[in-house]
């Protein structure tokens, strides 16, 4: 199996996934339970994974885990989407320079991604230069786009001179402005030779955060006031998936308007379960899990129909990323809790016992609020009537 023939097939569904369960990525998870939730994703139907970086273990990791299962049985399979994170000169400091590269990070991690693909060449079928590291907004450390063409010329070199696989894909993983699709700022040279030198274009795309940033397309419109609660709810959620659609067929427009014709899959979207901050309550009244779930299926039903890919964020909770607010909406946009509880987006295949006999952590696959869809239904509530 190739990227192409994974790629946007629904027999392959994909998901963004990191393992940590602790507080803190020093708390590397070990190749145990990264076997626990393998097995916990495939027998959802997810058939490849994405990560975000080289330099810490998890990374490798995960590739050692899906080879001792593909070894205990030989018919199980699992792809990964291999990312090298990048980083601009003097990134994460007070004064990132975001016209230079930190060419020594850099090359380290696009070296750690060329081996691991070498090692893995079974199981890593694209590598991905860069996790939204050329949209403005990532001020810590967001770069131009000719640092990431030059990472991606450099790994398209190694596939043609037979030091990578010939059919390993190569790509940028980045918000759906950086791909053209927003702001004409981003419309620059090195954009257009970035598209025509990617095998695939990877955007994302995040209706709940413009929720609070760009509500425009956000809450119940006047002529739904009187409709029964879930149905003002299903009217909402059915917009925040057409915003997606329309963020993916403006980045579609401006590559095709470049006369390039190339695959675009969906690197991530996700809706969080959970907020104390712009989308909950007191904010956009945006997460919650009947909201989130919502939002799961009509993303998958989509992108299954049209044949995309998409790499959904993410499979479970991981607190490291908020370690200081429990409750920031970073925390919760696992399809799971940290437990391994499935959330309401699950239920069904809970029902259906395909989590039978697995487990995370000790705790076996089961519902969150024990399954209670009222007392679950009791945390909803209606997005803001708009005005």
């Amino acid at each position: 199996m190739t990227a192409k023939d994974i790629l946007g097939n629904s027999n392959y569904q994909a998901i963004a996934y990191g393992g940590y369960r602790g507080l803190s990525r020093e708390e590397q998870p070990t190749v145990a339970e990264l076997k626990e939730d393998m097995k916990i994703l495939a027998a959802m139907n997810i058939r490849i994974l994405r990560t975000y970086n080289t330099k810490l273990k998890h990374a490798s990791t995960v590739l050692e885990a899906i080879r001792a299962l593909k070894q205990e049985d030989p018919s199980f399979e699992m792809y990964v989407m291999l990312g090298a994170w990048i980083d601009c000169k003097n990134a994460w400091t007070a004064q990132p320079d975001h016209e230079g590269e930190d060419a020594e990070h850099n090359a380290a991690e696009i070296e750690r991604a060329v081996n691991l693909a070498v090692q893995y060449p079974d199981i890593v079928k694209v590598i991905a230069v860069g996790n939204e590291a050329m949209v403005k907004w990532a001020a810590s450390y967001y770069v131009q786009p000719w640092v990431i063409l030059k990472w991606v010329n450099h790994l398209q070199e190694l596939k043609r001179s037979g030091n990578l696989p010939a059919d390993l894909w190569i790509t940028s993983s980045d918000n759906f402005a950086s791909w053209g699709g927003g702001d004409p700022e981003y419309h620059t040279d090195d954009l257009e030779k970035l598209v025509n030198a990617v095998d695939y274009i990877s955007m994302h795309t995040y209706p709940m955060h413009d929720t609070h940033y760009n509500p425009a397309f956000w809450g119940v419109l006047a002529e739904e006031a009187e409709l029964p609660k879930l149905e003002k709810i299903e009217k909402a959620m059915e917009r925040a998936r057409d915003y997606a659609i329309t963020q993916y067929r403006n980045t579609a427009d401006y590559i095709k308007s470049l006369g390039v014709e190339k695959p675009i899959h969906i690197g991530e979207t996700g809706w969080a379960s959970s907020s104390n901050e712009f989308y909950g309550p007191t904010g956009s009244k945006a997460t919650d899990e009947y909201k989130s779930a919502l939002y799961y299926h009509k993303i998958r039903s989509w992108t299954n129909a049209e044949g995309i890919a998409c790499f959904y964020f993410e499979a479970f909770d991981e607190p490291w990323k908020d370690a200081n607010n429990p409750g920031g909406s970073e925390n919760h946009f696992g399809l799971f809790d940290i437990n391994g509880q499935a959330k309401f987006a699950l239920w069904e295949l809970v029902d259906k016992g395909v989590f039978e006999g697995l487990s995370r952590g000790g705790h076996s696959i089961g519902k969150t609020f024990n399954g209670d869809r009222e007392e679950m239904l009791s945390a909803v509530e209606v997005p803001p009537l708009k005005k």
